[in-house]
């Protein structure tokens, strides 16, 4: 045992090293990787990642489409190659859920919505979620403020010795006339100093055929046909370049990201038609950085920045109907609305004892939001908001148990040059965690958290022009969790059961378009829940197999009533939320051979529509992917080849009912890397 915990201790020593200088031990190769076996009992809260070639093999294009394989998430797809893609964790809403690329988070105040449709895997290196936050206290006040948080981790250039320059270029093709080739560029300027590049162009025309089938329960069917998916296009561009240094005792990265994209959006089926008017442009441009110092063996600081500008052109070419002080009129639409975001962070920690750790972090941020909107007779409100969160988190090791608390607190402000701007607000959200492993070599780790989280409504649900309130109430949350790891050498597995209780829920649904939406509050709604999820791993020989299995189920009801009485929806599940869900990745790999099997389930649930009745209903759907690949070297070269086919027994579903998805559809790629 004690030569073990040496053993363990001396590992940790040699990967803190190089924040202090050279040693004659840099040179040993893969040090960070015996580190993450290594390291017992690292992380109170665990996390669901997907990451290097587990990652790389799934059958994916999209983050959105990556997380679907996580436990507890349920993700909203609108259809298509353009179609808006949302991510919803433990069934709290998309606005509960803070998504960050590269430690910083990403912001969106008009709607609180990031579409992860728009985040590609082709410079990804990892996607992790972690329920409540992450272990680590020395983190920004934003990463405390968040009921569950997605990161998106890029690939980082490394160079081994005598290396300076990496280059990888991909090629994929495949059904619906997809064509998104890629480039990565590395390039190591000094020993301290490294710079990447990557850009990518995704095309498709959009056009599926699917199969159209509503039946509902009392066996009445509402149509039958097949038909052509259309205004489901897109055009996107994406450049990313990147500056990464790291001194004795510090280490910096800079980005700049830029996102352009022309796409339909592909309406709702109702009333057999098929084909929708919508069109939506996007520029999005942000540049941020990251600096970490450490100052002494016991206190550090972590400096970060951001400043973002979003651009979106909305058009519909359909006639749409809005009440107007008692009078009904039809018009069209054509919006542009021009977002800044301002943000800076300041992070302490402190190691008070061996056994004590602090942090202290205060963020600021500031958004605006400015648009021209024509036919519409309410002026725009141009709003702005100064946002100030404060936290302090302590974590206390005491071997077997671990405990760590943190408060966030809150205040906002808003200014708006015409109607009403919404009140001030101060909140204080509190948070504990607790894990305990019975001894040191222990296959169990169980552990339990309390979070309190409270969340501003968006500028759209305050100030759009037909549907914004600015007297909407905040969403306030409390979870509640219980849960275990078990782990043994090729075997993991962990479950969590969960309760969460919102108080004035934010409803955001689209009203037959997926850029026009609807807000209302639900009053209270209680989820209760299981996620759980295993990992195998089986080396036969030259055979690597592996399986990853997850589950979910999930009880979310509304218990709204209104002057004491209750609504017709009362005790029914929130639209959209299946009782039980669940997917499963298993893969072979013989020399440079490889196979893929991924599987996803979503059961019977509800329609956007609020009562649990036959006619809302929404069968389950599922899908079966598979994919091949194979590596060719040669001294420096590797080329890799794929080909996948998704969706294999040509399911026709829907994710969000009238927005069916592809059928059967095939992908090739080919990657070479130098």
């Amino acid at each position: 045992m004690k030569a073990a915990q040496l053993v363990l201790t001396s590992v940790c020593v040699l990967a803190w090293t190089p924040l202090h200088g050279q040693s004659r031990l840099d040179s040993i190769q893969r040090l960070q990787e015996v580190v993450i076996e290594a390291e017992p009992y690292k992380e109170v809260i665990p996390v669901q990642s997907l990451s290097g070639l587990k990652l790389e093999k799934l059958s994916v294009l999209s983050v959105a489409d990556a997380l679907r394989y996580f436990s507890g998430v349920q993700i909203k797809d609108y259809g298509g190659m353009g179609g808006l893609k949302t991510v919803d964790v433990r069934n709290m809403g998309s606005h509960h859920v803070g998504v960050f690329y590269d430690g910083i988070e990403v912001g969106n105040a008009q709607n609180g919505v990031v579409d992860l449709g728009k985040f590609s895997l082709d410079n990804m290196e990892s996607v992790s979620l972690y329920n409540g936050q992450k272990s680590d206290i020395f983190q920004s006040a934003k990463d405390f403020a968040s009921a569950s948080a997605v990161y998106m981790q890029t690939k980082r250039p490394q160079f081994k010795e005598g290396e300076s320059t990496h280059v990888c270029a991909r090629y994929r093709t495949g059904s619906i006339q997809l064509n998104n080739p890629s480039l990565r560029i590395s390039h190591k300027i000094t020993d301290k100093l490294s710079a990447m590049f990557h850009g990518e162009y995704v095309h498709s025309n959009g056009q599926y055929k699917f199969r159209y089938r509503r039946l509902y329960q009392n066996g009445t069917v509402a149509y039958d046909t097949t038909a052509v998916r259309h205004n489901s296009d897109i055009d996107a561009y994406r450049i990313e370049a990147g500056l990464f240094g790291q001194g004795v005792h510090s280490k910096w990265e800079g980005k700049l990201y830029y996102y352009q994209s022309d796409r339909g959006l592909p309406g709702a089926i109702v009333k057999n038609v098929f084909s929708s008017g919508e069109r939506q442009k996007d520029k999005n441009f942000f540049a941020q950085a990251n600096y970490y110092q450490e100052i002494t063996d016991k206190y550090k600081i972590q400096i970060k920045g951001k400043f973002a500008y979003d651009y979106t052109h909305y058009k519909s070419r359909e006639t749409v109907e809005f009440m107007d002080e008692d009078v009904t009129k039809k018009m069209q639409f054509d919006n542009e609305y021009y977002q800044q975001e301002t943000y800076l962070s300041l992070v302490q920690g402190l190691r008070i004892t061996p056994i004590w750790d602090m942090s202290l972090a205060i963020d600021a941020n500031y958004n605006k939001l400015n648009a021209t909107m024509h036919g519409v007779g309410t002026p725009f409100s141009y709003p702005q908001r100064y946002t100030i969160l404060a936290s302090w988190a302590n974590a206390v090791n005491l071997g077997a148990l671990k405990v760590q608390g943190s408060l966030v607190g809150t205040y906002v402000s808003e200014e708006v040059r015409h109607n009403t701007a919404a009140p001030d607000k101060h909140e204080l959200s509190p948070a504990i965690f607790i894990g305990y492993r019975p001894y040191a070599d222990s296959p169990w780790n169980l552990r339990a958290f309390y979070k309190n989280i409270f969340r501003m409504p968006t500028f759209n649900d305050l100030y759009y022009a037909q549907i914004g309130y600015a007297q909407l109430k905040p969403e306030h949350t409390d979870q509640v969790d219980v849960g275990f790891t078990y782990k043994i050498p090729h075997f993991r597995i962990q479950a969590d059961a969960y309760y969460s209780r919102i108080t004035d829920k934010i409803i955001a649904s689209p009203t037959g378009s997926s850029f026009r939406w609807m807000m209302t509050n639900m009053g209270l709604v209680e989820t209760k829940g299981i996620d759980a999820s295993a990992e195998i791993t089986v080396p036969l020989g030259p055979v690597m197999s592996r399986l990853n299995l997850t589950y979910g189920y999930s009880k979310a009801q509304d218990f709204t009533k209104i002057n004491g009485k209750e609504m017709s929806s009362y005790g029914d599940q929130i639209p959209y939320t299946p009782w039980h869900s669940g997917s499963a990745i298993a893969g072979l790999t013989w020399r440079e051979w490889g196979v893929n099997y991924s599987y996803i389930y979503v059961g019977e649930r509800y329609d956007g529509a609020v009562n649990n009745i036959a006619r809302n209903h929404v069968e389950p759907w599922y899908t079966h992917d598979l994919s091949l690949d194979y590596t060719l070297r040669y001294k420096k070269y590797s080329t890799r080849f794929s080909a996948e086919v998704n969706n294999v027994l040509d399911q026709h579903y829907d994710v969000v009912l009238n927005y069916p998805m592809p059928g059967r559809n095939y992908k090739f790629s080919v990657t070479v890397q130098y």
